[in-house]
């Protein structure tokens, strides 16, 4: 069945990547609301799921970006109708802060391709089969979000506690990257190089080039989230 799935887009230089693979794939219908460019807010009632991507921006960057506070209250109204929702980095964050959470500077920034322990049995049993043994995934972030109330957390990582959330059963939070691919990679270095230091959590470009072999793992991954909120609609 053909589903229309809208996507909340911050920059241009982070797009849907593998989502909009996924959605292409089994022919739903894409719209977008690009903020950077001025774009409105869409009907609820013309979308069946929503997809909220990251950004450079934080949460609280309110008067540098002046739609994240009406953003915010978007989500709760999207939340309140049962609508599935996948918040991916920045849009985790959002997510979080509109179900109340507190979102801060994390103690480290994770940039790259890292490892992230999967807490297997917080995730319903129709995602458990889509899970890795040994999930390495491609992080951007210096944020970070305490765990929602009425969340399950789902990931943690050795630099953030907090990785991944489901709120109810349709609303997931990530705070990493699982539709990355190398394109947007390098989108991503391009435009965001000065984020990379000498962290401890922080690759180089050239390690995150090198590890792209982890795409293919993500996808399935992603692949069994989107499934999985398309069948709650």
């Amino acid at each position: 069945m053909t589903r229309k799935l809208h996507i909340f887009q911050h920059v241009d230089f982070e797009g849907p990547a593998l989502i909009g693979e996924w959605a292409r794939k089994f022919n739903h219908d894409i719209s977008t609301t690009r903020f950077f460019a001025g774009d409105p807010f869409p009907d609820m009632a013309s979308f069946d799921m929503l997809i909220v991507l990251g950004g450079p921006m934080g949460v609280h960057d309110t008067r540098q970006h002046l739609w994240l506070e009406a953003e915010i209250d978007y989500l709760k109204k999207v939340m309140a109708e049962q609508t599935p929702i996948l918040g991916v980095c920045l849009g985790a964050q959002l997510l979080a802060k509109a179900l109340g959470a507190s979102v801060y500077s994390g103690k480290h920034k994770e940039i790259g391709w890292l490892p992230i322990e999967l807490h297997q049995k917080s995730f319903p049993v129709e995602l458990q089969r889509f899970l890795p043994d040994d999930p390495v995934v491609f992080h951007w972030h210096g944020d970070t979000f305490d765990l929602p109330a009425n969340s399950v957390a789902l990931a943690s990582s050795a630099a953030t506690p907090n990785q991944a959330f489901l709120h109810g059963d349709r609303v997931i939070g990530l705070q990493f990257h699982l539709e990355t691919t190398k394109e947007a990679i390098i989108s991503l270095v391009d435009n965001c190089s000065d984020e990379i230091d000498n962290s401890p959590y922080v690759k180089t470009a050239t390690q995150m080039l090198a590890d792209i072999q982890h795409i293919e793992g993500n996808r399935i991954l992603l692949d069994g989230i989107l499934e999985y909120l398309n069948n709650r609609i």
